[in-house]
């Protein structure tokens, strides 16, 4: 479903009538730095909205604010200042008595065609102004949305980063019995809310990937008995095969201009090598020409390289190379086994899962295997997926009989569970949605 909010709210804002509803002072004020290694949480007031929807819409900004990581929502119990006006500049001393660094305002309300109208004020209470404010039209099938995109555009103001709250993790779910396990392929909004199913379950389903143009999956099933590579469009349900390939396909992904899909094909030798296939002309181009198993591999956000996992020498350690198969380098020497690895979209890191020392362990380094950090460490946890923003990855931990998605930000701190009605594995992250 393409969203009708933030392509109007950009280029036809004005002949729709989305229009900002307050013009941003040359410099805030009011500022949270995200490169520092520690960084406190920020006290934010986050009244409910005015309207019949409005709890409802503020109630979901809260939690994706309180989510990251990066803001710590008051009890709204301790508010001094009733708000009823929430075009109306805040008491702001009532704010600042409970030491609330920033307050969104807002409302809620129903247009005579129908569609909700929801707006948004943002104030910087030690700076005694108004940071931001907007307004979005939209149908009732996308209230949860608009929350979202608030909650972005109030992440970006103060972090002076992209948000990740509106957007769409695509997951396999699993039910059933531990050794008749269905599995579907399932869609949800970051959130976990609004799930939808893109299988039936009749075949097992693994590794679902967005594509860039966000509206299309690449993922494996054995239906035919053996794995093979399918795309889906989301919208639609059309899917198609990609390419009869001799022997097993595994792991594929996307490359970042939506062209190409990357993989891992087991050829009757027992050997594992990578591939890539030009998604318009079908042909298909070897990149690793090993005896060793190659496999996971995973192109950094500029497409020029890629990143893979190799048991060449001996266990399943990380390489980089050219996005045509030249200058496969290692670049982790840790202990243990890796796996999964996976290119931020900022560029700057690596996800991975590792094995070591009886656990499994999610981690990060830089793109040359320095500065490797561990991010969670559990019983068997495993599969990470980047936020679009960089700053936060989802993966998942078999605990209680079953995998579950958890996420994690960069530092390690903040861990949170993914509410999910059934068990869940393989998350795959989309970019913001259009």
């Amino acid at each position: 479903m393409k969203s009708i909010l933030k392509p109007l709210l950009m280029v036809a804002a004005m002949a729709m009538g989305m229009i900002s509803v307050a013009t941003l002072p040359a410099r805030a004020t009011l500022e949270l730095n995200v490169n520092r290694g520690n960084v406190e949480p920020m006290p934010i007031a986050i009244p409910d909205f005015q309207g019949e929807l409005g709890a409802q819409i503020s109630e979901i900004v809260t939690a994706d604010l309180k989510r990251s990581g990066l803001f710590a929502p008051i009890d709204k119990a301790a508010f001094v200042e009733k708000i009823t006006n929430p075009d109306a500049a805040p008491r702001y001393e009532d704010w600042k008595v409970i030491n609330a660094q920033a307050l969104v305002t807002g409302s809620v309300s129903k247009e005579a065609d129908g569609r909700i109208r929801a707006q948004y004020r943002l104030w910087d209470i030690f700076g005694n102004t108004q940071l931001a404010g907007e307004q979005f039209f939209a149908n009732d099938a996308n209230q949860r949305r608009v929350a979202h995109i608030i909650a972005d555009a109030i992440y970006e103001k103060i972090t002076g980063e992209k948000g990740y709250f509106d957007t769409r993790v695509v997951f396999i779910d699993e039910s059933g019995a531990k050794n008749a396990r269905k599995k579907r392929l399932a869609i949800m909004d970051q959130d976990g809310a609004n799930v939808r199913y893109l299988s039936d379950g009749r075949s097992i389903v693994l590794t679902p990937r967005f594509s860039p143009n966000r509206q299309e999956i690449t993922y494996m099933s054995y239906e035919s008995g053996q794995p093979k590579v399918y795309l889906l469009q989301i919208e639609t349900g059309q899917r198609e095969l990609v390419g009869n390939f001799p022997g097993m396909t595994f792991a594929p992904r996307f490359s970042p201009d939506g062209q190409k899909v990357i993989m891992s094909l087991l050829r009757d030798d027992g050997n594992s090598n990578i591939f890539a296939m030009d998604l318009r002309s079908r042909s298909t181009t070897r990149l690793t020409n090993s005896t060793a198993i190659d496999t996971s591999p995973s192109y950094s956000p500029d497409g020029s390289q890629v990143v893979f996992t190799s048991d060449r020498g001996g266990r399943a350690q990380i390489y980089v190379m050219g996005a045509d198969g030249s200058g496969q380098t290692r670049i982790s020497f840790g202990d243990g086994v890796y796996s999964t690895p996976v290119w931020s979209p900022r560029g700057d890191l690596i996800a991975f899962t590792k094995q070591t020392g009886g656990e499994f362990q999610i981690g990060v380094m830089k793109t040359d295997g320095s500065g490797e950090r561990i991010l969670s460490s559990g019983f068997q946890q495993e599969g990470p997926t980047w936020a679009p923003n960089g700053r936060v990855l989802m993966f998942f931990r078999d605990s209680a009989g079953g995998p579950k998605l958890v996420s994690v930000d960069l530092t390690g701190r903040n861990e949170q569970s993914i509410p999910t009605s059934n068990f869940a594995s393989d998350p795959a992250w989309s970019p913001l949605l259009e």
